[in-house]
């Protein structure tokens, strides 16, 4: 064992967190076991619930049935399911923690999504990927693929039960436009773990947006980087976490080349006894990112007592010759001021606070671009809303 490893597992022994260095050090790996067991006192683990994981942390969670992928496609899209051989699988980014190394190296089968060159698709196109069922336990691989000058809008739901974790790929070739969905409404016992790895190329855009709702647990990392200059890259996330669920939401933002663009905008709202919500933002801009434009922002609204969100954007800045960088988090209750002036016009208390709730997710809401998965998720903020009478 290596002095730091002696290190760190001594720190583990005395309870003491062990402290995160810059991202830009953050090891990453397709072997399992080049990653320690997790305890849950390092940074990246801290928050998470250990032992909900089921064992997917420590090799103990075995495959033990499959997920299962179906698509309502535009027929401009091509959809393959490939082997592990495929020399495609891996191109956006390698696993940089020991579920996502334990994913890369448990499927069997990986689907791969590709939009053509010069091709604008004639309508969204759903890829639905449905757990392995109560009890079981399924690892899986999903990579979208946009060539040269080609647009779409791709929607990745996750629905059903078990345990299932994952690594999803964005390779976004240069000038490409994508938008794309990551929906998590799965059942209450499920477990999902997902590291999703955005990578563009010169001049792509990329909008990609996560939605989560349901489930036991789920933590949801997506990391962009960009593999040429004038990538643009929108992060927008909505997560509302129920009695006892534990939603988590990590990003990474790797500015390593110049004139580039990103923004982050995650907003939550939280509601029941030991419902737990995490965010973490780090953006890094890298010496060579001069003319970098980044900024990144969370929300989160605490409806009930007893639930608890947490906080954290970093920002590491490595030159002074940028266009711009900041970030922003805020975490509170109901506005009695908004109460107060809503009430004063004659609407009822338990409609104002619903008329808060909608007006807090409104940003988010009107920048999704996809009419049934708005439409879908109006509807689910409302159904929470009432299980509690807010």
């Amino acid at each position: 064992m290596s002095v730091t490893e002696n290190n760190v597992s001594e720190a583990m022994r005395e309870g003491v967190v062990i402290p995160a260095t810059s991202r830009a050090e953050r090891f990453t790996s397709y072997d399992v076991e080049a990653f320690e067991v997790p305890g849950g006192r390092e940074e990246n683990w801290r928050f998470t619930p250990m032992k909900r994981l089921r064992g997917l942390h420590d090799g103990s969670a075995a495959a033990s049935g499959s997920a299962t992928v179906d698509a309502d496609a535009a027929d401009e899209l091509k959809i393959e399911t490939v082997g592990r051989d495929d020399e495609r699988l891996g191109a956006a980014g390698v696993p940089s923690d020991r579920i996502a190394a334990q994913a890369y190296s448990s499927f069997t089968e990986a689907t791969v999504i590709t939009v053509p060159k010069e091709t604008k698709t004639s309508k969204p196109s759903t890829v639905k990927i449905t757990g392995p069922g109560e009890g079981k336990v399924a690892y899986g691989h999903v990579q979208v693929r946009a060539e040269q000058f080609s647009e779409a809008v791709i929607v990745l739901d996750h629905v059903g039960s078990g345990t299932y974790a994952d690594n999803v790929e964005f390779v976004i070739g240069d000038s490409a436009n994508v938008t794309v969905v990551s929906v998590q409404d799965w059942a209450d016992d499920a477990v999902h773990v997902s590291e999703q790895h955005l990578k563009l190329g010169r001049d792509a855009t990329l909008k990609h947006i996560v939605i989560t709702l349901g489930g036991d647990l789920v933590r949801v990392s997506p990391t962009a980087t960009f593999a040429d200059k004038g990538g643009d890259v929108e992060m927008l996330g909505l997560y509302f976490a129920d009695e006892a669920q534990h939603q988590e939401h990590r990003l990474f933002v790797d500015h390593a080349v110049p004139n580039c663009k990103s923004r982050v905008m995650y907003k939550g709202a939280l509601q029941g006894d030991g419902a737990h919500t995490v965010w973490v933002g780090d953006v890094l801009i890298r010496a060579a990112a001069e003319a970098t434009d980044t900024y990144e922002l969370n929300r989160n609204l605490v409806l009930t007592p007893g639930a608890r969100a947490d906080s954290i954007p970093n920002l590491e800045i490595e030159t002074g010759e940028i266009e711009g960088a900041g970030h922003a988090s805020a975490t509170g209750r109901f506005d009695d001021e908004q109460l107060f002036y809503l009430q004063s016009r004659g609407i009822g208390e338990d409609a104002a606070r619903r008329l808060v709730v909608r007006g807090f997710f409104h940003e988010i809401l009107v920048k999704i671009g996809v009419p049934e998965v708005r439409e879908r998720l109006e509807a689910a903020i409302e159904a929470e809303l009432e299980a509690v009478g807010v």
